[in-house]
């Protein structure tokens, strides 16, 4: 005869299936979340390390241009400075060549030697051509004092004002370009003169009267190419 099992010991088992599949079946759908998230997370990852490796690449493609462009930069101002020292170079022999035929003999202060005077001209001139600005200056000094009525006594203040501007002696500058205004307004240098006073009153901060400077030169002189590039300045401002 088969013994029964007593109630209580098969309510037990009975009620150990469903809770056993209930445990399981959690089991099954939280380690499914976790892979998710895993998933998820990898994704993430990856797609942040191409951005990264992306701006990385960008960053190193925009140092490269910036590379470039400063050394076409320093290339263009090293071959600005070249022509400016050139068109300098130029207009100082044009300047000496012109004079010496402006009167086919050139006149001096009483007793003066022609040839002497153009010597003494030119070798100051080439001072200044070597970029020995003091030197010039003071040279083209002791030239106007040896000539003060010779024919070059116009480009030897120009070019006196220009030396002492380059020397940041900005008072001497003042001086020898005002003499080329009020004593040889009609000369050839005259332009440069007024754009080289304007120049001096920038350098010594006064706006103002630079811009005072520059308004007079495209009334004084408009033809000039010292007027255009105060046009230029004064548009630019």
């Amino acid at each position: 005869m088969k013994r029964l099992l007593p109630l209580a010991a098969f309510l037990t088992v009975a009620s150990v299936g469903p809770a056993h599949a209930q445990l399981f079946g959690g089991d099954t759908e939280a380690r499914n979340q976790i892979h998710q998230l895993r998933q998820d997370v990898q994704g993430q990852l990856e797609t942040t390390g191409r951005g990264q490796l992306e701006l990385a690449m960008q960053n190193e493609q925009l140092r490269a241009e910036v590379a470039r462009l400063r050394g076409q930069i320093e290339l263009l101002t090293n071959e600005v400075e070249t022509l400016k020292q050139r068109q300098k170079d130029f207009y100082v022999d044009l300047d000496a060549r012109l004079r010496q035929l402006e009167t086919g003999a050139p006149r001096t202060g009483a007793g003066g030697d022609p040839a002497a005077e153009s010597a003494d001209y030119e070798a100051a001139l080439n001072l200044l051509k070597e970029g020995k600005h003091q030197d010039a200056l003071t040279a083209f000094d002791t030239f106007l004092t040896r000539y003060p009525n010779g024919s070059f006594s116009a480009g030897a203040h120009f070019w006196a004002g220009n030396a002492a501007l380059q020397g940041r002696d900005t008072a001497s500058a003042n001086k020898h370009f005002n003499a080329v205004l009020q004593n040889w307004p009609q000369d050839n240098v005259a332009p440069d003169a007024m754009l080289g006073l304007a120049n001096s009153q920038q350098a010594m901060g006064d706006a103002a009267a630079a811009r005072r400077t520059l308004q007079g030169l495209v009334e004084r002189y408009p033809q000039s190419n010292a007027a255009q590039v105060a046009r230029q300045r004064l548009s630019a401002r």
